[in-house]
């Protein structure tokens, strides 16, 4: 072939890139027919969190924009002509039941509002009196209509009411900011199949372990090694299939202040975790026995934290909105009290400002409070924030809390390794990771940490609060006291709860910690 001829070819096969709309109104067309992530990425032959990415600025390149680009299209078109429809129809409804259709979308918007919590114990459901495992507003509830025996009439928004109802919990509420508050104050109890359409999520788990015995033979260790292996992309999985029906979409891709940067290949950012690692000084002469409490599940119990759900934004002053959550450049208050508790922000020899966690702060203002009053407030400089919620990754962790709980009690080590390495490589994949490129959190996983090291501060002051004698407190689970712990901490396995890694004595006649 000719340089002319290879250049003919070139231009002839070369054509330009399928135009995209933007980023918001991409997820508008999606969000107009319906349609949530899993729905599209799976036609696409991509995952959920790859979906918002798209939505959110970044653009798919080579055979999967074409498609996406003619989803897109047809997208505007079906609208389109849907509008014209329902222009048409309006023009010949009666004007009630136009009012009517209102009245029942609201309604229907207002109901998937309502809050959904597991239950320690199964109490009877409100729709059909049998033993529910969930509540709904602070109602026993069936989530799924399949298992209730009651018959629900479509058009009615208010259940039945038992003759003997069971008793009604303040609900707890939290508005996070930017969000508009409900009409009225009163709670009803809606319909599950109004309000969302989900499975009982630890299924997908379940199912995992089972496939992998089965693919193995099985082989208990052949199979855990495949679980492992699999457990990032098994977690995002999860992830998605948790927020469907959720209030706020998960941004997988924001942009990122400099300070939540590396500053070289091999170096960190400059957030401060306040990562403990904490010797008391001095013991009282004599001999003592320590124990060293081990603390189940801490990055699981940490995915309960304020989670900043936006692109983060630049905020000067010593000032603090507890509804929105971020990392913050603080000089922190002076620790008097190194002799008996860690200082809450760890482990820190050089002086001076630094930044520091969502959490970090949250417990720095707590202690500082009239209630403890243990420090002075820290001096706020300037922040990264955005509007938060504590219950973004709820679903997410009451999945995953709920099979290691059911895997406990069954005595099955595979699905309880597995579970365990889903939350914790979800927790260190989260920031800049070649195994996890699905969702880039560098706060997120700052934050979430952090929240681990200040749950394990509490442990240990309640430790101190009750009496005990606080010798150790290490990382995100270790905990060395003195005293009759159990009468402080339950034990077990259960993340509530605490289990003993070792016994051991220090001390001598001249007294000090060994």
């Amino acid at each position: 072939m000719t340089d002319f001829g290879a250049i003919d070819a070139l231009l002839a096969g070369a054509k330009k890139e399928a135009a995209l709309p933007s980023a918001e109104e991409r997820r508008t067309l999606r969000e107009e027919l319906s349609l949530s992530r899993a729905q599209l990425a799976q036609a696409l032959g991509v995952s959920p969190s790859t979906v918002g990415g798209w939505e959110s600025g970044r653009d798919p390149s080579g055979e999967v924009r074409e498609k996406y680009a003619y989803f897109l299209e047809g997208a505007k078109a079906k609208l389109a002509a849907e509008a014209a429809e329902t222009a048409d129809a309006a023009e010949e409804a009666p004007a009630e039941e136009l009012e009517d259709e209102v009245h029942a979308d609201a309604e229907q918007a207002a109901g998937q509002d309502d809050d959904v919590e597991a239950l320690a114990t199964p109490q009877p459901c409100v729709l059909c009196g049998q033993m529910a495992r969930h509540q709904v507003a602070g109602f026993p509830q069936h989530l799924d209509p399949a298992e209730c025996n009651a018959a629900q009439p479509a058009q009615t928004s208010e259940p039945a009411v038992p003759q003997t109802p069971a008793p009604r919990p303040e609900p707890r509420r939290a508005q996070p900011s930017g969000r508009q508050g409900q009409a009225g104050r009163g709670v009803k109890v809606v319909p599950v199949g109004r309000r969302m359409q989900t499975a009982d999520t630890p299924d997908l788990i379940g199912s995992a372990v089972t496939a992998a015995l089965a693919e193995h033979s099985g082989d208990v260790d052949a199979a855990t090694k495949a679980l492992l292996k699999r457990a990032i992309p098994d977690a995002m999985a999860l992830l998605d299939h948790t927020r469907k029906g959720g209030r706020y979409d998960i941004v997988a891709h924001p942009w990122l202040p400099d300070v939540l940067r590396k500053q070289s290949s091999r170096g960190a950012d400059e957030i401060w975790e306040a990562r403990p690692k904490w010797a008391r000084p001095e013991l009282p002469a004599g001999e003592h026995e320590v124990t060293a409490l081990d603390v189940n599940g801490a990055y699981l119990s940490a995915l309960k934290t304020h989670l900043p759900l936006g692109q983060l934004e630049h905020s000067t002053g010593n000032h603090h909105d507890r509804r929105r959550a971020g990392v913050h450049l603080i000089t922190p208050p002076d620790w008097d009290h190194d002799a008996v508790l860690p200082n809450p922000i760890g482990s820190r020899d050089e002086p001076g400002p630094l930044w520091v966690t969502e959490p970090t702060l949250r417990l720095l203002l707590r202690v500082s409070g009239l209630k403890y009053g243990l420090c002075d407030p820290p001096q706020i400089h300037e922040s990264w924030t955005s509007g938060a919620t504590e219950g973004l990754l709820e679903k997410f962790r009451v999945a995953l809390k709920d099979a290691r709980d059911r895997a406990i009690a069954e005595d099955d080590e595979v699905t309880l390794e597995y579970v365990k390495a889903m939350y914790s490589k979800f927790v260190s994949t989260l920031g800049e990771s070649n195994y996890n490129r699905e969702l880039y959190r560098t706060d997120w996983m700052h934050l979430i940490r952090s929240q681990a090291f200040a749950n394990l501060w509490w442990k240990a002051h309640r430790a101190y609060d009750e009496g005990l004698m606080v010798v150790r407190a290490m990382g995100t689970d270790e905990l060395h006291v003195i005293g009759d712990w159990r009468a402080v901490f339950a034990e077990g396995r259960g993340v509530t709860e605490v289990k003993v890694k070792d016994v051991y004595t220090v001390g001598s006649a001249a007294g000090g910690a060994h």
